[in-house]
């Protein structure tokens, strides 16, 4: 393996320019299909940003430091296809890492984590992914600003990059980047993003064709979030409470409030209420009779797994926190945020703050050994800073651009679509996500300005499992064959994969 570092130039005083830290490994993994060679490229690129001041020019400055970990397949000659598909990954946060990504679902080496019925034990390990996405791509992935190992540069401020604009054009430029010293520009490209993301991916999507003429093949949204008001339980939004109820019908199902019903029964039921009766009640308010009430009141308590009693006295408004608490209150339980099939006891009663949630620690305790075990042990890179897998130093996180107005990025996605009409996309959601729940993602989608062509190239997913679906084991492999499929259909290898959405 080689590493690259910085030295002083000899003779001089000044600082030496900031360098690019790079471990470069070889490594093989035994498929069913036969064994697969590749080469990892893992650390932190200087990333610079071209400034003008008074209108003269002052060369391409430092600006961050951003940590990625690449994996390139290898023929027997040791060397690479500049024709092989490339997915540049990423999760979201704001503050999050692409370790999730990273080892929970594309990379060759995964975590193992087991699941609700039987959660992985400390201290944890690695294993090999045999349904890995480098059977089928090159993969690139990349951690924002503060998340990972990635940094600003010295003297920088982070709040330059904590916020929409900034965390997308640095992310932007490390994959411009990475096209132009791999020589890949001519690679059939991807961006996969998860929760934030996605909303991320969208904006790069519509930056990247505006701002240097790059034209992806796919996008991978996985747990999407496009348009912030259908999740923002904000006074005077109605929204959040309609998109939201599919999602908890599902848990209310999972968790047996709906004996003898499939989850796919009982979705349809809700959204087919949800965007019906229940919306026109919403849109009534106080217009509405106490018989309508009452009517919507009940139904929607049987559909939800909720008491009656309280769903009216929520006045048919119940929120995602406030449904964590009292689904299982009986119970002395409280549901997870990001994957609601885990439960934990409710310590304090609160219909306000949820807490801790239950899924959180059975998925952060895994990845984390899991990604510092990988890049050190088994990578070479060595680093004394905190691998930031999750952190809340990001905030608070900068939407300026969307002042007096909501977060969205569906017209950065749409825009795209429609300059690009051979862009295909891929959406995955899990029908026990509380983060990104489902139906308002469907909803975003339902209303992007694109043509009839651009909307049958929407490939839909739905698995039983959470935000992070592939920590779902029957999932993940479920969710890697279907990455697998589209990217052929995406390179035109192979037809559009079937979407599967219940509702």
């Amino acid at each position: 393996m080689a590493h690259e570092s910085t030295e002083p130039t000899p003779g001089t005083t000044a600082s030496p320019a900031p360098q690019d830290d790079l471990v470069t490994s070889e490594h093989s993994i035994k498929l069913p299909a036969g064994p697969l060679n590749y080469r990892v490229t893992t650390g932190t690129t200087v990333i610079g940003q071209e400034e003008v001041t008074d209108g003269v020019y002052c060369g391409d400055v430092p600006a961050a430091r951003v940590f990625s970990t690449s994996y390139t397949v290898t023929d027997a000659a040791g060397q690479t296809d500049p024709q092989r598909p490339v997915i540049f990954a990423f999760n979201g946060g704001p503050g999050s890492s692409s370790a999730w990504l990273h080892i929970g679902l594309f990379g060759p080496r995964r975590v193992v984590i087991n699941d609700v019925d039987e959660p992985a034990q400390p201290p944890y390990g690695l294993t090999d992914n045999l349904e890995t996405t480098l059977a089928d791509a090159d993969l690139v992935f990349i951690d924002a600003i503060t998340t990972g190992y990635s940094r600003p540069m010295e003297g920088r401020k982070d709040q330059e990059f904590h916020g929409f604009t900034g965390d997308r054009d640095i992310v932007g430029e490390a994959i411009r980047l990475w096209l132009t010293r791999n020589k890949r520009w001519t690679s059939p490209k991807f961006l996969a993003g998860e929760s934030y993301g996605t909303t991320r991916a969208a904006a790069l999507a519509g930056h990247l064709a505006r701002r240097h003429g790059i034209a992806f093949n796919g996008i991978i949204l996985i747990s999407a979030v496009l348009d912030f008001a259908t999740i923002d339980f904000t006074e005077g939004n109605e929204a959040p409470y309609v998109h939201y109820l599919p999602t908890f019908a599902a848990i209310a199902q999972y968790h047996g409030k709906h004996p003898g019903r499939s989850a796919e029964d009982v979705i349809a039921e809700a959204t087919e209420f949800a965007y019906g009766d229940y919306s026109r009640a919403l849109d009534k308010g106080k217009r509405l009779s106490a018989e309508e009430h009452a009517d919507i009141c009940s139904r929607l308590a049987d559909l939800i797994g909720l008491d009656p009693e309280f769903v009216r006295i929520s006045d048919l408004r119940v929120d995602e926190f406030t449904f964590f608490n009292e689904l299982l209150k009986d119970q002395r339980l409280k549901t997870g945020r990001l994957d609601a099939r885990w439960t934990a006891h409710q310590g304090k009663l609160s219909g306000e703050v949820l807490g801790d949630d239950p899924s959180y620690p059975m998925i952060q305790y895994p990845y984390t050994v899991g990604i510092n075990e990988l890049l050190r042990s088994e990578f070479g890179y060595e680093s004394d800073i905190t691998y930031e897998v999750l952190t809340g130093r990001v905030h608070p996180w900068s939407y300026k651009e969307f002042e007096n107005s909501h977060v969205t990025t569906a017209e950065d996605l749409a825009y795209a679509m429609r300059m690009n009409p051979d862009l295909k996309v891929y959406v995955a959601f899990g029908y026990h996500d509380c983060a990104t729940p489902f139906a308002a993602s469907e909803h975003v989608l339902a209303h992007l300005r694109i043509s009839e062509k651009s909307w049958n190239q929407i490939v839909r997913r739905y698995y039983p499992a959470g935000h992070m679906m592939y920590a779902h084991p029957g999932s993940r492999i479920d969710q890697l064959h279907d990455i697998a499929d589209f990217v052929a259909w995406s390179t035109g290898r192979a037809d559009k994969p079937e979407s599967n959405q219940p509702a």
